[in-house]
């Protein structure tokens, strides 16, 4: 309760502040992008700049931000258990805590040694079908590797991560490295996994800007889509379609990082199920496997597991976790950098600007200029990223592109820059450098540049 209430003087004492000084809003020139997520930007670029609830909210939304915030941070625990609102961990589950994999709302890491456990890297999963779209669960192991299990369940295994580094040059001579991640699924409790299971690994990226993107009208996302080229541009973004659990029809998928999520409450819901264990009204059944009985026998409440309350404050946390300034964007280094990231056209999947529509969660997200970096939606990244893996529309080269706002900032928030799906890629460069498939040529492009053009190109996506 004390941190609750320190949470709201902090708030208080911040928006009070803001209603004082002058609207710092007025007479942005665009180019310069200074408040990325319109007026719901916080000036905060310290280790908890990806924390912050958006200023602009009303009607008493910041007090239920900051009631989600506890639930998003606290342990789940087994049932039963004499904290009623905080049971039902497992059977089988990756972390405790929301928060335990997007420390301070931030970004996973990829364990740092072949030792060390995959709490924010988890591994999706599923065996071929004849039907393209279909997502058949393996029999033993389900739709996720869960590595961890309540007491008196055998846990599912354990993954070991290894790297092969490789090295390459630049046309100028330049040399630099790439790594290539290897998964070995040890100590498994249920038997081998069958020879042709399809694997995806995806780390828990950082949660800025949830809202905003939910706010984005369906029609301008579609507006960017060209699955066939037919502008023979050589890019191809293509919308994914997810069943959505609250209009119970398909519509078009925009979170995770094929897109096969909806909407931030379907999201949120999802990951309490995949990765807790915790049922709810949207995922009312444990994601047990075929022939995994014992968690088929571990509970039997009938209810949900999550209560419609706490997923509504849940849901309206990750929804309004603000978007933090940019840096530097004002140097001559980042305004050039700016200038090549268009020449070399990787613009033309990280689209800088959207005005958002009136949908979403948060009514104060409507008409807001922002500029995510994103179009939402899947393009092919080469065989080199590919997971193999089908998930709704995706297929296994494809992901959705993911916003850059708040990139720059993941070190300062989680001592970390490992980047991609999986985190192999130690920085920004390096992630730009294993982009393949539609961005081929973007990439030919980028290598041509001279050092201290990469390095601009690279400290512009830092300022994002």
């Amino acid at each position: 309760m004390k941190k609750i209430a320190f949470l709201l003087l902090l708030f208080s004492a911040f928006t009070a502040c803001q209603e004082d000084e002058e609207d710092p809003f007025v007479g942005i020139s665009e180019p310069r992008e200074e408040y990325p997520g319109g007026r719901a930007t916080v000036f905060d670029l310290s280790e908890n700049a990806f924390g912050h609830a958006a200023p602009n909210l009303t009607d008493g939304r910041d007090l239920e931000f900051v009631t989600g915030n506890s639930f998003f941070r606290r342990n789940w625990v087994t049932s039963p258990s004499s904290t009623s609102d905080l049971d039902g961990l497992g059977p089988y589950f990756n972390a405790r805590s929301c928060g335990a994999c997007h420390f301070k709302d931030g970004r996973g890491a990829p364990p740092l040694n072949s030792g060390e456990k995959t709490l924010a890297l988890l591994f999706r999963m599923s065996r071929p079908s004849e039907i393209a779209w279909e997502e058949l669960p393996d029999d033993h192991y389900g739709g996720q590797f869960n590595p961890k299990s309540i007491f008196g369940l055998t846990e599912e295994g354990n993954v070991r991560v290894t790297y092969n580094e490789k090295s390459f040059s630049y046309p100028d001579g330049e040399t630099y490295r790439l790594r290539y991640p290897t998964y070995n699924f040890e100590d498994l409790g249920y038997g081998n996994l069958p020879a042709d299971i399809m694997i995806s690994p995806r780390i828990a990226p950082h949660l800025v800007g949830l809202g905003l993107l939910e706010a984005i009208s369906e029609e301008d996302i579609l507006l960017a889509a060209d699955e066939f080229d037919k502008n023979n541009d050589g890019i191809s973004g293509k919308a994914n379609y997810a069943f959505n659990h609250i209009l119970n029809k398909n519509t078009l998928g925009r979170f995770g990082w094929k897109a096969n999520q909806p909407t931030v409450r379907q999201q949120v819901a999802a990951a309490f199920v995949g990765d807790i264990g915790i049922t709810s009204s949207l995922f009312p059944n444990e994601e047990c496997a075929p022939n995994q009985q014992g968690c088929k026998d571990a509970y039997n409440e009938g209810e949900p597991e999550l209560s419609t309350k706490i997923l509504d404050r849940v849901t309206l946390y990750s929804a309004a976790l603000a978007v933090p300034k940019r840096r530097n964007f004002d140097q001559p280094d980042v305004i050039s950098g700016q200038v090549l990231f268009r020449q070399v056209g990787c613009n033309s999947c990280h689209m800088p600007k959207y005005v958002t529509g009136e949908i979403g969660e948060i009514p104060e997200f409507a008409n807001e200029t922002i500029y995510p970096y994103t179009d939402l939606l899947l393009h092919d990244m080469g065989t080199e990223l590919a997971d193999n893996r089908p998930d709704g529309l995706a297929n296994g080269n494809e992901w959705r592109t993911p916003p850059l706002w708040g990139i720059g900032l993941i070190q300062t928030v989680n001592n970390h820059t490992f980047l991609l799906h999986d985190g192999r890629a130690r920085g920004i460069e390096e992630a730009i450098l294993w982009h393949g498939g539609e961005a081929s040529q973007v990439i030919v492009s980028f290598k041509k540049l001279p050092k201290e053009e990469r390095t601009h190109l690279v400290n512009f996506v830092k300022s994002l």
